[in-house]
């Protein structure tokens, strides 16, 4: 005796998890990205044709301190101007382990106040 088998109708595939798995993904990083305009730093970079000339102006930022030629500075500005022969003067800046990346556009914006417009940083 042979027992015919019984065609199982084809079961489509529910869409309807994966799509809320998008959508889910989609609202997530429209939360969590930022939406506005970025920020630019107001401050002219040193072009690759400037030399340096005087002597070594490295400012090195931490992340509670900025160190200038590797001695603490308090007034990072005020202690930078002596060894500056004009504004235009190459200044370098390093961030160190640790300093966030704020912490290196306040300083930027020290030297920017200062009059210092020719900074370049380095990693």
């Amino acid at each position: 005796m042979q027992f015919a088998s019984i065609a199982k109708p084809r079961r489509k595939p529910n869409l309807t998890p994966m799509i809320d798995v998008v959508f889910l993904l989609l609202v997530f990083f429209m939360l969590a990205s930022r939406f506005g305009t970025e920020t630019i730093l107001p401050l002219p970079l040193a072009s690759a044709g400037h030399e340096y000339s005087g002597p070594p102006r490295l400012i090195d930022v931490l992340p509670d301190q900025e160190l200038l030629n590797g001695i603490a500075s308090a007034d990072i500005a005020r202690d930078l101007a002596p060894l500056m022969q004009a504004p235009t003067d190459l200044v370098i800046l390093r961030g160190r382990d640790g300093a966030t990346l704020q912490r290196i556009v306040t300083v930027t914006e020290i030297l920017r106040d200062a009059g210092f417009i020719s900074v370049v940083l380095v990693e």
